[in-house]
């Protein structure tokens, strides 16, 4: 990874790239950012720029030997830890190194959902267990192999807990030649004493610009919906991705459902909920919720005038502009409401079919009492 493969943050890169021609390269930092604005890349890109055989004036070299091994996640004297769903209280990072190479290297900018997704691990918790600890220290206390720093960089510190107590030790007096890179997105739920043994670096979400040219540039997505995504990610580039995979299927399913539920034909309902929206799964539930939150709030933009603030692709732009003058503001402000009752129930693991089917009912006497002209199409 190098920093010309990372979006933005200029200013970052040439901090970091100025810490190593100072001699300014401190043991143990703190890569503080939000979900997915690259702060993983960034650290990677940092520690591959430091053990660069050839290092140019901004960059690594991207052709020696470290630099290739740096490039496939293969180099001895590189290591990684990050939360796993482990399945017995010895398993650590190592288990799963393939899986963490073959996520990253096709998605850099990759969130904990996204992580789950490729390890199938449902609604297990995720978690840096003190055997991973363990296995810190014992990989850390060997002698480097070939590059001149050895480098560890951990993935959400937030899930190490207090089973961080185990490294504070390693951290604050590291081996020689040793770099701990923490990369984390709340710090709030860091332990304390690691926030005082680490230099903070603060990397800030990506601009709406810069995830408009990435959509543009390497997904061939058409400026003006480019620019319409970019503005609902707001800066988390995961959601970005995430959008231009889920919205049509989102969408046809959002329509189907209000159409039942402003008809309210009770038998297509039943089966909906039963037959679709109960399988979806938990987070994708939760994403398809987030998403008809949304929708609602672009209805409320609509039909407040501030069309200028409303950034949706054309077909749902469509659909907007139809539901917003046949129902007041009271009510969509309430079926928001009852969205993210539904959000908060999904996430404790409610009975998918009875919540979503109660969820359908509360919105069926909401929208009940509304008078129609005769002939309307009001979906």
């Amino acid at each position: 990874m190098q920093f010309r493969d990372i979006i933005g943050h200029q200013e970052i890169k040439e901090h970091l790239v100025r810490t190593v021609h100072e001699n300014r390269v401190s043991h143990a930092q703190l890569f503080l950012g939000p979900e997915s604005s690259g702060s993983l890349a960034l650290a990677l890109a940092y520690a591959q720029y430091i053990n660069c055989e050839s290092k140019l004036s901004d960059d690594s070299c991207g052709v020696c030997n470290s630099c290739r091994k740096y490039a496939k996640i293969i180099h001895p004297d590189l290591h990684f830890s990050f939360p796993f769903f482990a399945k017995g209280k010895e398993e650590t990072s190592s288990t799963y190194i393939e899986d963490w190479r073959k996520a990253f290297l096709h998605n850099p900018y990759l969130n904990l959902e996204y992580w789950r997704n490729q390890l199938e691990a449902n609604n297990k918790q995720a978690n840096i267990n003190i055997a991973e600890a363990h296995d810190i220290i014992k990989k850390l206390s060997l002698k480097a192999f070939e590059a001149e720093y050895k480098v560890l960089i951990m993935w959400l510190p937030e899930y190490l807990d207090t089973q961080g107590n185990a490294l504070l030790k390693l951290i604050e007096e590291p081996p020689e030649k040793t770099l701990f890179l923490l990369v984390c997105e709340n710090q709030d739920r860091i332990l304390n004493t690691i926030i005082s043994r680490t230099q903070l670096v603060k990397i800030n979400k990506l601009s709406h610009q810069h995830i408009q040219e990435y959509l543009v540039n390497e997904k061939q997505i058409a400026v003006n919906t480019a620019s319409e995504i970019a503005f609902i990610a707001d800066g988390n580039l995961q959601h970005a991705l995430d959008l231009l995979k889920e919205t049509n299927d989102h969408f046809d399913l959002l329509v189907r459902w209000l159409r039942f539920i402003v008809s309210d034909a009770g038998l297509h309902l039943i089966s909906l909920c039963d037959d679709e929206i109960s399988k979806l799964g938990r987070e994708n539930q939760k994403s398809y919720l987030m998403y008809a939150i949304n929708m609602m709030r672009q209805i409320i933009l609509t039909k407040e005038n501030l069309h200028s603030l409303v950034h949706l692709p054309e077909k749902e732009l469509e659909f907007v502009n139809r539901f917003a003058p046949l129902f007041d503001i009271r009510q969509i402000e309430e079926a928001i409401s009852q969205f993210e009752k539904c959000h908060y129930y999904v996430e404790r693991n409610a009975n998918p079919k009875i919540l979503f089917l109660d969820l359908s009912l509360q919105l069926v006497l909401l929208f009940k009492y509304q008078t129609f002209p005769t002939g309307t199409q009001y979906i």
